[in-house]
Order: structure tokens, then sequence, then C-alpha cells
């Protein structure tokens, strides 16, 4: 994980951490309607300095969580439509001539935003796809042989569509694994729909409001709280052997990478932190385990054939793999 800004407390407050966190949530909720544990998965992705990776199709509010997450948190924000002629200096920024000075100056791209909306990334070329990838684990571009920092903190979400809809690329494995989380947002329920018509019509405006409700100074915090999050030896060896699992099981022909290791590790330790604890319980692996691990497997060619779900060998593994016991 990357520096935060702000240092380490000696003591954090998980109940303040909790708090700050519902909070988010329920200016969260009056704006989308969507299950409360997704909205915590992208909240724990973007407090642990990851990436979130949302895959449904058009129309289901992916592109009003983002937006909505970033107004409530009170962090610049940027949407990158992607498509098929999207250049990848469209993303990063380019040097452009300034005729006064008789210098190029570099005119940042829309990735120099705290939270960057990519949209239906699986819409654009491989080639641009790929531009995220320095800004996503580095936290800077280089363009021209010069690297240019991004704002900090610094979060992807990135939507896309199934990988059946007409005109879309299969993200590579390489960029599936720099995202910590992938979630979907799903259809809401009959009643949900109902309360969708019901917020419409007693606004005039199409899009809803969101209020800020945490300061630069509290989003430091909550970023910085998981770093005081206790995991024990018996949950993190239980984690190491859940992760390692998926590199044994005969549907996968790639496993989790100690990347990925690494990030589920943080994942949980957020998690924790958010649900108001200074330390991580199995129960939080096994929240963690189906969104940040699913999306980096890659199955076998018969697994694919057979359409085999990777939350579902996420999930076996799950059942298979013995749960240590905590001391009290």
């Amino acid at each position: 994980m990357r520096e935060c800004a702000a240092v380490v407390a000696m003591t954090v407050d998980f109940d303040d951490v909790h708090d700050r966190s519902e909070a988010i949530l329920d200016e969260l909720a009056g704006a989308v309607v969507a299950d409360r544990g997704v909205l915590r998965t992208i909240l724990v992705g973007m407090l642990a300095d990851g990436h979130v990776l949302l895959e449904d199709v058009p129309g289901t509010g992916k592109t009003l969580t983002a937006s909505s997450m970033a107004d409530a948190i009170g962090l610049s924000f940027s949407r990158i439509q992607f498509t098929p002629d999207l250049l990848p200096s469209d993303v990063t920024g380019t040097n452009i001539f300034d005729e006064a000075t008789r210098e190029f100056e570099f005119q940042p791209g829309p990735v120099f935003a705290n939270v960057v909306l990519a949209d239906e990334i699986n819409r654009a070329p491989p080639k641009t796809q790929s531009a995220l990838l320095e800004a996503m684990e580095e936290g800077q571009v280089t363009v021209d042989g010069e690297s240019h920092p991004l704002p900090e903190p610094f979060t992807v979400i990135a939507t896309q569509n199934p990988v059946e809809m007409e005109g879309t690329f299969e993200l590579p494995a390489a960029q599936t694994d720099r995202f910590m989380v992938k979630t979907s947002l799903g259809y809401p329920d009959h009643e949900g729909e109902l309360e969708l018509i019901d917020r419409r019509a007693a606004r005039q405006t199409t899009a809803p409001s969101v209020d800020r409700v945490c300061s630069p100074e509290v989003i430091d915090r909550l970023r910085a709280a998981p770093e005081s999050v206790r995991v024990e030896d018996a949950v993190r060896d239980y984690l190491v052997t859940v992760a390692r699992a998926t590199r044994q099981d005969e549907r996968v022909q790639a496993g989790v990478s100690p990347r990925g290791v690494q990030r589920f590790f943080e994942a949980v330790r957020t998690l924790a932190a958010v649900r108001g604890r200074s330390y991580a319980t199995p129960d939080d692996v096994k929240a963690a385990a189906p969104t940040v691990l699913s999306h980096r497997l890659v199955l076998t060619p018969d697994a694919r054939v057979d359409r085999v779900v990777p939350a579902d060998i996420v999930a076996d593994i799950l059942d298979s793999v013995e749960v240590p016991q905590l001391a009290a």
C-alpha cells in the first residue's frame, strides 16, 4: 500500500472509523439503490488504496455510484469514456507546444484526479487499456520520458460490460490483477426499482445530489486506520492457505499471484477497520475473498467451455479450508 498522506496514529478510534464509514455508506444509499454490502466493498477498495472493477450491463448505476462516492468523501472526480478510438494520450495527457514560451508544456489528462471513473474500460483496445497500468500501480504517468505524479489519494473505479456483449475487449490478466476488488451492482429487486421511481418523482433533476460527509483529514485517518489493525498468525495462515489453494484447483490455470495475496491482506485489514474492529477475524477473510480473489483466477480452457464461475471456485475453497479458532 502506498504511504498515506497522514502519519498513522499510535491509537486509532475504530468506533469512529466505523461511524464515519457508515455515514459515507448512508449518503451513498440515498443516491444509489444497491446492496449495502456492494457499496461497502467499493469503499473498502478505496480506503485500502486499491482500485475497483464494476462489471454490469448498462443502466445499473455504475457511473452514478462512482461519482457519488467521490462527492461523499470530498475528492476530485474525473470520468473517462473508453471507446474504440480512444488514444493513450487521451487518458494520460500530452506535451503541448507553447507559442509564447517556445517550449513544450505538459497538459494533464483526465487521469489526474483523486477518483477516476474509467467507464466501459473494455470497449477500448488493449493499448489504451494499458495506459492505466502505470497509473494504477505506480501512482504516476510517464509522457515523453518524463514522470508526472498523480494526486494522492488516487483510485480508479473502472466499469466494464460483460465480455459477451458486442464491441468489448477482454481485459488481460495483468490488468485485472491491478484491481483490488471486483464486484457487481446487479439489478435492484422489485422494491428497489419502485424506490428509484419514487425518488425520481420527488425531485426536479434527473440525477440525485450527494452531500460531502468527510473532510480530507478524516479521509486520511480512515485510510491510515487499517495499518493499525492486528492480524493474528492463525488468521494470516488462513488467508495465505485460501489464496494458495486457488493455484491447486484443477479448474484453474493460474491462481492468485503474490501481489494478489498482499492485496487480499490489505482488504481484510481494511474491512475489519470499517467494521469497527482493531483486529481481523476469519470472517473478514471469508467476506473479502470472493471480491478480491475471483477476478484473479485464470481458468483452464475446459473450465471456460463448461462456463465455470470463478466465484464458485472461491466458495468451494472456503468450504474446504479449515477455519482457525481464535483464542478468546
